[in-house]
């Protein structure tokens, strides 16, 4: 863990995977794992790209990953809602 990107990362993968076990612990699942999958190998792809010295397309990979969990995972939203 040296750089910003490293950090940054790994917080956003942790949400990620805490979101991920908040929701498999319900009756009825609201999404499925591989809905997962794009913002995790967001994540790496954007700390890789960030440790390589490529600022910008680390930080707009990030935003990506961000992005996408908002809208198709949406962690904030009523458990009632179906997500997909």
């Amino acid at each position: 863990m040296e750089t910003v990107y490293d950090w940054v990362t790994v917080a956003v993968f942790v949400g990620l995977a805490v979101l991920f076990l908040q929701r498999s612990s319900e009756e009825v699942p609201r999404d499925k794992i591989y809905h997962y999958l794009p913002p995790a190998v967001g994540c790496a792809v954007s700390n890789y790209l960030g440790n390589e010295g490529y600022m910008v397309p680390a930080v707009v990979v990030i935003v990506a990953v961000m992005a996408y969990i908002f809208h198709f995972l949406k962690p904030f939203a009523a458990p009632d809602e179906k997500i997909g």
